[in-house]
């Protein structure tokens, strides 16, 4: 796989996740870092942190890139929430326009 066809998403812990670009585009806030024209470090890079989002929190929503890719496409499968960390990744998912 190219780098151009990943991105790069840091935690608030500095772990940092390597996903596919199309699914970090699931994310219209992502889409919008980027894609957007200029020479933001986000662009340039392909890369994002995320200072208020914790690694576990991140993961999961990584994982909910990939699920609603293969939703889009036609498999549907249940995407199992852990109830206790519902609440931060609601905040997560608000942020991310998700």
């Amino acid at each position: 796989m190219r780098k151009e066809d990943t991105v790069k998403l840091i935690s608030a812990e500095g772990f940092e996740f390597v996903i596919d670009r199309k699914a970090a585009l699931v994310s219209n806030t992502l889409k919008n870092m980027l894609t957007s024209s200029g020479s933001f470090t986000e662009t340039e890079l392909g890369e994002v942190k995320f200072p208020e989002i914790s690694t576990p929190i991140l993961e999961k929503v990584c994982q909910y890139f990939y699920w609603s890719l293969q939703f889009a496409s036609g498999k549907e499968t249940e995407f199992h929430i852990e109830p206790e960390i519902t609440l931060e990744l609601m905040m997560a998912a608000n942020y991310l326009h998700t």
